[in-house]
């Protein structure tokens, strides 16, 4: 049962928002300093997030000064449910977005990440992995006939997403397209993460610079959080509880035409 005693009354921002495409800078990152709060990605998003699912997000990033170069959202009652990892974040689900410079794109969509195993007695303020951690519900969830395995199908081989494994010392994986591999190869990847290096998963739409050059600051935005609804799905069924309400295909925000999933590249 999912608890609702974090529902929130939803503040207005307190100016109209003005987040402008010009702030998605392939060369330097997300701008972020020297704006008002209704002009950054970071308080607007949560605003929409807010609103939909009554939940408090809290923010976090990599990066510092003027440009970041990826940012997350996590909602707290998740991290707050866990008994032995709720003091930091890398132990949750979070949605995320981040410039792709190589490849030119905004990426956004669900990101978990793994800390090494622990071996024996470590330093007293190491993270390594626990038992409440959202990636081992990843992990089992891609088995054969899991719903989650059914829905990482329908995010990449019908609506055009990509999903990524990664490791401090490991190769990469991307699965992308109807022939993308299936949620076994995924799940065989996140194994073979070493059990000394963090590992990360994402599941993300990329949309190109010369779609995101046709559109404007809000219409960014939107696009963003519709990408965000496709994943909610996914990220119910790896948090502690279900605490996002429902989304994915006719329950998510109206899509700006071209700029979101449904066409697969």
């Amino acid at each position: 049962m999912v608890s609702r005693k974090k529902v929130l009354d939803v503040p207005p921002l307190p100016l109209r928002p003005a987040f402008r495409r010009e702030f998605l800078d392939f060369e330097r990152g997300i701008r972020m300093g020297n704006l008002e709060p209704h002009e950054r990605i970071t308080q607007i998003v949560k605003y929409h997030l807010l609103k939909r699912h009554g939940q408090d997000f809290i923010i976090d990033k990599w990066g510092r000064g003027v440009y970041w170069q990826w940012i997350c959202w996590l909602p707290r009652a998740n991290r707050e449910a866990k008994p032995r990892s709720s003091g930091y974040n890398f132990s949750c689900a979070k949605l995320f977005v981040s410039l792709d410079r190589e490849g030119r794109a905004l990426q956004a969509g669900m990101q978990i990440e793994r800390a090494t195993v622990p071996r024996g007695r470590g330093p007293a303020d190491e993270v390594c992995l626990a038992d409440d951690w959202d990636w081992h519900r990843l992990v089992t969830g891609l088995g054969a006939g899991k719903p989650l395995a059914a829905e990482l199908g329908r995010l990449v081989a019908k609506e055009g997403f990509t999903a990524y494994v990664g490791g401090s010392e490991s190769p990469s994986h991307v699965f992308r397209g109807r022939r993308w591999g299936g949620a076994a190869a995924v799940r065989r990847a996140c194994r073979a993460v070493p059990d000394d290096a963090w590992g990360w998963f994402q599941v993300y739409y990329a949309t190109p610079e010369k779609e995101l050059l046709a559109m404007d600051g809000s219409e960014v935005v939107s696009t963003v959080v519709a990408i965000f609804g496709e994943v909610t799905p996914a990220m119910n069924l790896v948090m502690q509880e279900p605490y996002l309400a429902p989304g994915g295909p006719g329950n998510g925000p109206s899509r700006p035409a071209g700029a979101v999933p449904g066409n697969v590249r």
